[in-house]
C-alpha cells in the first residue's frame, strides 16, 4: 500500500511541474527542471526562505484557481 501511496504522489508532483509549462518552457530538459527545482530549494534554504515560500504559495493558489483545480 505505501508503494502505490508513493508513486501517486510521485505521479501528482509530475503533474505539477508539467501545469507549471516547466516541460514545455525547457523543452523537456530533465536536467534544466532539476536545477530549477534546486535552485528552489536553496532559496527556501536562505535566510529569504519564510517570505519567498509565502510568495510562491500565493503564486501557486492562484494558479490552481485559474485552471479550475
Amino acid at each position: 500500500m505505501k508503494r502505490r501511496e508513493r508513486t501517486r504522489r510521485l505521479i501528482e508532483l509530475g503533474g505539477l511541474v508539467a501545469k507549471a509549462g516547466l516541460v514545455e518552457l525547457t523543452d523537456d530538459d530533465r536536467a534544466v527542471i532539476l536545477g530549477v527545482l534546486v535552485e528552489a530549494a536553496a532559496t527556501l534554504r536562505s535566510a529569504d526562505g519564510q517570505r519567498q515560500l509565502v510568495v510562491w504559495r500565493r503564486r501557486g493558489q492562484r494558479a490552481f484557481k485559474e485552471k479550475g483545480e
